[in-house]
Formats: C-alpha cells, structure tokens, sequence
C-alpha cells in the first residue's frame, strides 16, 4: 500500500540537490561611510588593457615633443646669432656703397663680362652667392666697389627715371578748355588718337597712319596745353619727357635712356610719348669738339633710329613740342619720322574772345567790366598772357578786400603783363 505502479518507479531518475547559495549565517550589508569608500574588485578585460597602452603611447609621444621644443628654444638664441653673422659676412663681401653695371657676356657659371658708366669693359667673378639661373645678357647687377665682381643682381630692370615719365593722374585739361585751337586740335586726334583708337579706318583707306607730330609757335600758344589735353582723353599710356631729362652725364648713358624710354613704352603699349623742348637734343649737327656736345649729338642719332629704325614702333605715337623749330635738324623734321607739322598762331580776335570767355567764366565780374575793351586790343598777346591778365585782375580785387572784380582791375592787369612781357624790369626806377 502506499506506493505506486513499479512502471512509474522506474521511469524517475536521480537529481541532486541544488547547493546553497550561502554557507552560514547570512552576513548583513555594512553601512557607513567605509562602506562608501570600497572599490569593488574588477579584472581588466582585453579592451582595456588596448585602450591603455595607446594612451600610454600617446604619453611617450607628447613627452618627446614637449623635450623637443624645450631644446629648440634653447638652441634658438645660437641659430639667430649664426645668421647674423653670415648675413654679416654676405655684406662684407659684397662691400658699400655697391656700384651698378650691366652685364654684357657670361663666360662661364663663375665667371662674366661687365660694363659700367666709366667707360671699359671688365672681365670679373661671379660670388657664389648670386642666383646665376636670374644672369642674362643686358641685365642690371651689382658690382664690388673695389673688385667689380658681381654681388648682386637688380630684379627691376625698368629705370626710375622711367617710371616717374609716366603720368598715372590724368590732367584737368580737356578740350573744352582750350580756346582757338580747333584747328589744331581736329590735326592731333587725327594724326594721334584715331590710329590708337580706330586703326582700320587707315587701313580700309590703303594709307599708313602718321607716326609721329610736331607742336611749334610761339611761347604760349597751348602747345603743352594740348598735350595735356591729350593725356587726359586718351585711354593710352602717357609718357611725359623733357628733352633736357635726356642728356645724361656719363658716356653713352643718353643714348641707352632713349633706347629704355621706346622699349617701356612698347612694354606698355597703346603707349604716346610727349617729349617737351625737343630742341635740347635735337640741334642741327656741326663739328663739336667737346665730349658733352658730342654725347647730345649721340642722343639725337639715337632718338632718329628709335623714330624711324630697323624695328617698328607698332602702337607708339610720338609728339614733339619746340619753340625753335628752325634750329631743329633736317633729319628730325623729315616725313617718316615727324608726317605732321602742327603750327600754333598767336589768337585772333574770335580766340581772344573764346579764351576771355573761357577764363572768366568762374569769375565774379562787375558790371562795369567791357571784355571786348581787351578783345580787340592791337596788342599781340598769347593764351598764356590773357590767363595771365585775368589771375592778375582777380588778385587786384582780393589786394583791395572786394570779392568783385572790376574794369579797372583788368586796366591794370593788363599793363602790369604787357610790361612784364617787354621785358622792363617790375619796380625798376626810371
């Protein structure tokens, strides 16, 4: 009794028991601030253990920059010191002051040809450090003092003197401001501004267009004055010479100047040059016997070959100005090289009326004041002395505190520049 079928007997099996979760009292939690304090036992894994020795790594590596820089610092004071004194060294051999040449030949990489204003040619090292892959033929470079060896080489080739020939601001003058002149003004946009500007107009005609002109007159007949003009219409380069600016004083250094001024203005071409007192350099030629005529006289050659040489001009125009055309040489003059001969005439009448008109239009005038007194005056007098009449008349009236200007003003305005222009000497006791 009690016991089931012998079946089910045999189909259990033996299990053990589940062991204790503890052995002996349970231990309760402590609490406290000790309790608090206590880390927990942790194995590292694999991951950490990587990501550890990376940033140890990184460590070492912030280390060794950190002593780098602290040795470069150091070391930096002795670095500045050994520049300085090869900087030193570079100038003591290139020496002071340095002398400017040009170098004509190079014989090999140490060695070259050179030419200065003294006359000679020299055959001279080249110090090792110049850049040589810069040295060509016809370049600027410094020379030694004492030696002549080149120390150095000139990177802007372009002289200075060139430079300041170039006018960046355009003049206030324009046509508007010049009075009788229509005439002459209608010549130089033909013969000047419309080739720059409308080159095919000559070319559908079948002629060439003229390369160069002339102003000539009497002083103070707006020979500059156009020019100016010119200068400021024109979108060219303007180029302002005076001929005296071309005689230089060494040998051979007028001629080069006149060789550099073409070659910079072909440099910036659609380019006019303007050269002012033409009759500087360009005489008629004689037998001089003095190295200083003879130099003006080289200058002048050289100034006719660069107007009509071997090489075109292309897009340069040229314009002389002259009060002595007479005194000019032959060849200067001659179609091909000047194709335009433009006169300026004392004014007339209807000019005079035109420049009084043109001066005296800011001017405040009495009501007194008669122009056509001056007007038809038989006195000869240019642009430049009814301007100069006008200034003079304005200063009259600011003498005597009058903000007007009146008839009596230009009286004596106009006797003060008709003696002036007689040549008596102003305050002169007779």
């Amino acid at each position: 009794m009690g016991q089931g079928p012998p079946s089910r007997m045999k189909d259990r099996k033996f299990k053990p028991a589940v062991p204790p979760s503890h052995v002996g009292r349970k231990k309760r939690k402590q609490k406290g601030p000790e309790a608090a304090a206590r880390l927990p036992t942790v194995m590292p894994l694999t991951r950490c253990r990587l990501r550890l020795l990376k940033l140890e790594r990184i460590k070492d590596h912030l280390l060794m920059e950190e002593e780098f820089i602290i040795n470069l610092e150091r070391l930096k004071p002795d670095h500045e010191d050994k520049k300085k004194k090869n900087r030193s060294k570079v100038s003591e051999l290139r020496g002071s002051p340095m002398s400017v040449g040009t170098l004509e030949d190079l014989i090999d990489e140490n060695h070259a040809i050179v030419s200065t204003t003294l006359g000679p040619e020299y055959y001279v090292i080249i110090l090792s450090f110049v850049d040589k892959d810069q040295l060509e033929p016809g370049c600027s470079v410094l020379l030694h003092n004492k030696f002549f060896s080149i120390v150095g080489i000139i990177q802007d080739d372009v002289d200075p003197v060139l430079t300041m020939m170039k006018v960046e601001k355009a003049p206030l003058v324009s046509y508007a401001d010049i009075g009788g002149l229509d005439d002459q003004i209608q010549e130089i946009k033909e013969a000047v501004e419309l080739p720059l500007t409308h080159p095919e107009l000559y070319e559908d005609i079948g002629i060439k267009p003229p390369k160069g002109v002339i102003l000539y007159g009497e002083p103070g007949t707006g020979k500059t004055l156009l020019a100016k003009a010119v200068a400021k219409t024109t979108s060219a380069t303007f180029l302002r010479v005076v001929g005296s600016e071309l005689i230089q004083r060494y040998l051979g250094d007028g001629p080069k100047l006149v060789r550099e001024l073409f070659k910079f203005a072909d440099d910036l071409s659609p380019s006019i040059v303007f050269i002012d007192e033409i009759d500087a350099i360009g005489t008629k030629r004689y037998d001089a016997c003095s190295t200083g005529e003879l130099e003006i006289q080289r200058t002048m050659l050289e100034l006719l070959n660069q107007l009509d040489g071997f090489d075109p001009r292309g897009d340069v125009k040229v314009i002389l100005a002259t009060n002595r055309i007479e005194s000019l040489d032959p060849g200067l003059l001659r179609p091909g090289r000047i194709d335009r001969k433009i006169e300026f005439f004392l004014p007339n009448v209807k000019s005079r009326r035109h420049i009084f008109e043109i001066h005296t239009s800011r001017m405040t005038l009495a009501d007194d004041v008669n122009l056509e007194e001056f007007v038809m005056t038989k006195d000869e007098f240019s642009g430049a002395d009814i301007k100069a009449i006008c200034t003079e008349a304005g200063l009259f009236a600011l003498r005597e505190r009058r903000m007007k200007v009146t008839h009596a003003d230009f009286n004596k305005a106009k006797e003060k520049v008709k003696v002036k222009k007689e040549g008596v000497p102003e305050g002169l006791y007779l």
